[in-house]
């Protein structure tokens, strides 16, 4: 690692690494239980429609005794609904965000968060597992058991992500943030090996060992994690990241009396009354409102952008098992497994591209980039042959190129636009615009699935991947314009140190 960043993480301690790890593995846990649905997707169809039967056969009766789980009349009706599924839970999901990240920058982050948590463990352990031991099938159950998940869940990401720009600097951010940002890539892989190691027992089981298991770390978090750097002494500074805090030559004396420090506080009182009468007392900053913040230069574009990445991103997420396994054949286990090297790539993707843009000090550039790259891996990976080694490796590069443009805008973008210049020293704002820009993302996602599920029931996943090639277009598009503004900023910057020399 270059020494430039050994210099910079050495000056961390335990407490940075222990908040490093829990708020990413409660993200990972969060993202297994939620990647859990995206892999028993073909097991929940076969369970919503009726079995197949020989039409030699005499007809069972009554047939609504015999199949009371029967929901739809056929595969593509239950391929439809678990599309709108998707589109439900991502609406909801993108509603909650915008509202949570407000709430995160007024009520203590490590509340909102463990309720996210835990809530959504209850929730999913309802919709998958205990209505499958009642026998409970209800679409309408379904539906708003999935609007409660995305609003819980929602809570997580704008908490994790303002407690990560509490403690971390501007410098290193974005490797720092990139290496940190695989925990959504790492909670896919994590949620495809435990669905794919139960799904054998039935599909309820990997809903109950996912629910579970973020349950338990929903508890850890709440008593482990340290949502400041001020609550162990230590200070932020916005530029080189934490400091401890200045302290004079007696600092490691003993601590005072109650008369001693009775009798200072009097003092300083009355001293400050004499010196600074018209001063006003010291206030903290206030959070900044809603709009405010959606105000803020590189919010809106970045929220657009990332509105049609991340339509494609979890369109991969949602659907990648499913593809592998009704175009190819390949049984479901498989498709889970060999689905995990899209994360790869993104896990890869994230932390190289953070690196280089650190070094760069832009990030526009380095994802105009990825993104045009991202173009070919689509087309390269929608003619990708049936073979399980070379599909892996293609999926790996379009993980690269897709994943972790996305991961940077959902971490190191969202932390940079929530501590910028523009703020004036106001911290109150990272919540509030990891929230709006992750909201927005979610938005274009929820629209995003419900057309996929449609184009692919009506003309097929070639047309899919050529919707995902113009959705990738357009985030380049929202982009450039502050890329064309970093170019010239660039060029002025160089103009006039020439001009000094």
């Amino acid at each position: 690692m270059p020494p430039l960043y050994c210099g910079y993480l050495s000056q961390y301690t335990h407490h940075h690494l222990a908040v490093f790890l829990l708020t990413f593995f409660s993200y990972v846990l969060l993202h297994a239980s939620r990647k859990t649905f995206s892999n028993v997707k073909v097991s929940i169809s076969a369970q919503w429609t009726p079995s197949f039967q020989n039409d030699s056969a005499a007809a069972f009766s009554p047939g609504e005794t015999w199949e009371d789980n029967r929901l739809f009349a056929d595969e593509e009706q239950a391929t439809l609904f678990l599309g709108a599924l998707d589109s439900i839970f991502l609406f909801s999901y993108a509603v909650g965000l915008y509202l949570s990240g407000v709430i995160g920058d007024r009520v203590n982050l490590r509340y909102v968060l463990c309720v996210g948590l835990c809530g959504s463990a209850a929730v999913e352990f309802v919709f998958g597992t205990l209505t499958e031991w009642l026998h409970i099938y209800n679409i309408y159950l379904y539906c708003g058991l999935w609007v409660l998940n995305g609003l819980l869940q929602s809570a997580v990401w704008p908490c994790v992500v303002a407690v990560m720009g509490n403690w971390f600097g501007k410098t290193g951010r974005g490797f720092v943030f990139g290496l940190w940002s695989a925990c959504a890539s790492v909670g896919n892989i994590l949620g495809a090996f435990l669905a794919s190691s139960v799904l054998q027992y039935g599909y309820e089981y990997a809903f109950l060992v996912t629910s579970v298991v973020q349950f338990a770390g929903g508890v850890v978090v709440f008593f482990g994690l340290l949502t400041s750097p001020k609550e162990v002494g230590l200070s932020m500074e916005s530029e080189t990241g934490l400091r401890p805090v200045e302290t004079d030559t007696d600092s490691h004396r003993p601590l005072m009396s109650d008369e001693e420090e009775k009798e200072v506080e009097v003092c300083s009182r009355q001293y400050r009354s004499v010196q600074e009468p018209d001063e006003p007392p010291f206030e903290s900053p206030q959070p900044v409102g809603f709009l405010q913040a959606f105000c803020l230069p590189g919010v809106l574009p970045y929220s657009l952008a990332y509105a049609c990445l991340k339509l494609v991103n979890y369109s991969f997420f949602f659907w990648l098992p499913f593809y592998l396994s009704n175009n190819y054949g390949w049984k479901e286990a498989e498709a889970d497994r060999l689905s995990v090297w899209y994360d790869v790539g993104g896990i890869i993707g994230g932390t190289v591209l953070g690196l280089v843009s650190d070094f760069m000090g832009k990030r526009s550039p380095v994802l105009v980039f990825s993104l045009v790259m991202a173009m070919g891996a689509l087309v390269g990976y929608s003619r990708s042959p049936n073979d399980q080694v070379i599909n892996a490796v293609i999926l790996a590069a379009t993980g690269f190129f897709i994943g972790g443009p996305s991961n940077m805008i959902s971490s190191a973008i969202s932390a940079d636009l929530g501590r910028q210049d523009a703020l004036r020293g106001n911290q109150e704002a990272l919540a509030t615009v990891t929230g709006i820009v992750d909201g927005t993302g979610s938005i274009g996602a929820a629209a995003g699935q419900y057309v996929v599920s449609l184009i692919e029931s009506k003309l097929g996943w070639m047309t899919v991947f050529y919707f995902f090639i113009v959705m990738t277009g357009g985030s380049i598009v929202f982009i450039t314009p502050l890329l064309i503004k970093e170019i010239l900023a660039m060029w002025r910057d160089r103009r006039a140190l020439r001009r000094q020399l």
